[in-house]
């Protein structure tokens, strides 16, 4: 779903973007308003998390690879204005630092992995567990059933994106402009991707990490109620399982196959015999410093391209999880400031 530069076309890039901004504004100010201080590092562990899971490509029947976000889940914890906010930082380190997901088509990609799939996984979870305790097996039922549905409405939005490229920007021939495949093919190809498999692993997470915390710390699924965390609430199993997750991401790699709709230039030539005009021109702008997920010149091997998959896990963890959290801290500070001098 990391819609590459080149397959939108400008006005739909700008478009994508505008329709994000008063999301972003309103995420910034609901953060402002329902998270405790006190939550903010769990925020940025949260952000690192849906970085790193998104490294985990799986391998589709149809020879491509998909892969879970885990926004489902951080929307059940954090609500999913905050989660738009930890899934929208994370979705600009992929893009600017290595190269997953363009830069113009930012905007996309938060509209459908950063507000459709965690307000979906949302909503249908509160749905499902409405009176529910937080024991209750019903929640990691539904947190299944959000995953599931969230990623897969996710998926099938960026297949509209890219299905209407060829039908609204062509020549005067009729030769797509960006992405070459039209509505009867791209949606069906991203829905059976995620339907089949990337949809039960997103809902498979969910279901799995709401069953551990509904043991281990209770209270994170019950944030929005909670306003700061008890004195026995640790940090300290979460990163560790955080470390375990960085260090096995290689298994990423295992899945050959380039995600379908992100084929560079090259590739789609071979599979068309031509690459659209404003493909062409817009998909080389941007030359990120650890392209795919690597070191530069360290990925001659499986094992060389393993170190530099766990080494930009590792700096992604660092950067997002910092990024996060600093601007966390900015927001309650103002939110702090605003209530003084009221």
């Amino acid at each position: 779903m990391h819609i590459p530069d080149g397959y939108l076309s400008p006005q739909t890039c700008a478009v994508m973007g505008a329709v994000m901004l008063p999301v972003w504004w309103t995420s910034v100010k609901k953060v402002q308003t329902t998270i405790n201080k006190k939550y903010v590092p769990l925020m940025a562990l949260g952000a690192a998390f849906s970085f790193v899971i998104m490294m985990y490509n799986v391998p589709i029947p149809d020879g491509t690879t998909a892969h879970a976000v885990g926004g489902s889940l951080l929307a059940i914890i954090f609500g999913p204005w905050a989660a738009t906010l930890c899934i929208t930082i994370a979705l600009a380190i992929q893009a600017l630092l290595f190269g997953d997901g363009g830069i113009l088509a930012f905007g996309a990609n938060c509209f459908n992995m950063a507000f459709v799939l965690p307000f979906t996984s949302y909503y249908i979870y509160k749905i499902l567990t409405t009176n529910s305790e937080i024991t209750s097996a019903r929640r990691y039922v539904a947190g299944f059933i959000g995953g599931y549905i969230g990623i897969v409405l996710a998926a099938i939005c960026a297949g509209i994106e890219l299905g209407l490229q060829p039908l609204l920007f062509h020549t005067a021939a009729g030769v797509p402009l960006y992405c070459p495949y039209p509505l009867n093919l791209a949606v069906p190809a991203m829905a059976f991707a995620h339907l089949t498999v990337a949809g039960p692993v997103e809902g498979v997470i969910t279901a799995l990490a709401i069953k551990y915390l509904q043991v281990s710390n209770p209270e994170m699924l019950n944030i929005e109620k909670i306003k700061a965390p008890s004195k026995a609430f640790s940090y300290a199993k979460l990163w560790i399982g955080m470390a375990i997750v960085a260090i096995l991401t290689p298994l990423g790699l295992l899945a050959s196959g380039s995600a379908w709709g992100e084929w560079g230039a090259d590739e789609l030539k071979e599979k068309l015999g031509f690459v659209p005009e404003g493909l062409e021109k817009m998909s080389d702008k941007w030359h990120a410093l650890m392209q795919d997920y690597g070191i530069p010149g360290f990925d001659q091997s499986f094992f060389q391209s393993a170190i530099g998959y766990i080494v930009a896990a590792v700096v992604g963890i660092i950067l997002i999880s910092l990024i996060t959290y600093l601007f966390g801290k900015i927001l309650k500070g103002k939110d702090e400031e605003a209530h003084e001098t009221k």
